[in-house]
């Protein structure tokens, strides 16, 4: 067997592939080990190819959009954060920038920038890539790690744990981080697919493909999870839903669903207007154009096909002007825009999951240097963790700043 490696890097996405060009970068020697024939396939994916790598919010509110346990991320952050990432790009080649003001993106919106440029960098500073090596087993001997895949055997004194949760197993997302951890003692959390769409009960969703709503609230019908909301964009599919809102929501319905078997929504589709609102905007409308049938007055709040299938709802014909339409029926359809029920049955699971709730345990971890607590020498980072967020740049700077921080070895960064 040859010389033992410093680190020895388990997974080529955004998180492995910046640890390992982190360590390198400090004179270390390094491999990086990609269970599938070329690196970085997940990555190549992100924002539908268009590598949306994070974004201009300062690191506080960055950290409270993960939720409680989004402080974990503080020193990771401190310590790269978006500034620091788009500068550590620059640097390599790859000018960014945020059209939006918002979401950063390599200029290039191609997803294949960034890795490249990635692989240009592990390159000049050699690090060793090996593709088509899935590690089986990690043990440890005094302070040595002893790593076998299907094919070889290596030695190091660290390794970074870097392989992603289970989130689209076509692009290599088998669970590998969360069984080699296990051999060290580490517990994982439930495990849940999100950002991802949802199918639900209701059939009518499927007569309003054609239309994105803009600015929607969702809320959880459920005694226990009435404070959970979000608000997006949302484009209604064949069997359910998806959209922004929806992807950022599924995080949180997906345990629900398995938990109840189904889950009660109310989606307010028009605009966060309430009941009083709603009926006031209806009177002006009518008032100027009496004769207006009720989807023409409804027209500046809604899509015409969600408002025609809230009408039906609502036992209302669509060409009914407002003022003609008896007060039981006025006060449902009313109910109905304000908030509108929808039952969530199912999803595609994780196949379809751009990310994964839960993984390897917080509380296992230490946050100053992305340390096992359990097993010194033994490093993770990314999507493996128990830390995931919304859409818009969150979870690939999460990435690359836990990356950057396992990648130091222990070591406090410059």
């Amino acid at each position: 067997m040859s010389t033992p490696y410093d680190v020895v890097v388990i997974g080529s996405g955004a998180a492995g592939m910046i640890a390992a060009i982190t360590a390198a970068r400090r004179g270390k020697q390094v491999l990086l080990l990609e269970k599938l024939a070329k690196p970085g396939a997940k990555l190549k994916a992100t924002g539908g190819g268009r590598c949306n790598l994070t974004n201009t919010l300062p690191n506080e509110t960055f950290m409270e959009r993960f939720g409680r346990n989004g402080r974990f991320m503080k020193p990771a952050l401190d310590a790269f954060n978006h500034r620091k990432l788009t500068n550590f790009f620059h640097e390599l080649g790859v000018e960014t920038h945020a059209p939006d003001g918002y979401r950063i993106f390599p200029k290039t919106h191609n997803a294949q920038t960034i890795l490249q440029a990635l692989e240009k960098e592990l390159s000049r500073l050699e690090a060793t890539l090996l593709c088509s090596q899935k590690v089986v087993h990690i043990n440890k001997e005094k302070e040595l790690f002893f790593i076998q895949t299907q094919s070889d055997d290596f030695e190091a004194y660290h390794v970074i744990i870097a392989t992603g949760g289970l989130g689209y197993p076509s692009l290599g997302a088998q669970g590998d981080g969360y069984r080699l951890a296990k051999q060290f003692g580490h517990k994982t959390t439930p495990l849940f697919p999100a950002m991802m769409p949802l199918r639900t009960k209701e059939t009518w969703v499927a007569e309003c493909r054609a239309d994105t709503v803009a600015k929607v609230t969702i809320r959880i019908d459920l005694p226990k999870a009435k404070k959970l909301r979000a608000v997006g964009d949302l484009i209604f599919t064949k069997n359910g839903i998806r959209g922004p809102v929806v992807l950022d929501f599924a995080r949180e319905i997906t345990p629900l669903l398995e938990k109840y078997g189904e889950v009660p929504l109310l989606l307010n589709l028009t605009k966060g207007l309430h009941e009083d609102a709603i009926l006031k905007h209806i009177k002006q409308q009518s008032a100027k154009n009496p004769q207006d049938t009720i989807i023409k007055q409804l027209s500046a709040l809604l899509p015409e096909t969600v408002a025609t299938q809230l009408c039906k709802i609502s036992d209302i014909s669509p060409d009914t002007p407002f003022a003609k339409i008896e007060g039981i029926k006025r006060n449902a359809l009313l109910k109905i825009l304000a908030w509108t029920p929808l039952t969530v049955t199912g999803h595609d699971g994780f196949d379809h999951a751009m990310i994964t709730r839960g993984g390897i345990s917080l509380k296992e971890i230490n946050p100053q240097t992305m340390e096992s607590k359990k097993e010194k020498g033994l490093f993770f980072c990314g999507e493996v963790m128990d830390l995931d967020g919304p859409c818009g740049g969150y979870n690939l700077q999460w990435s690359f700043a836990g990356g950057y921080l396992a990648g130091h070895l222990g070591n406090t960064p410059n």
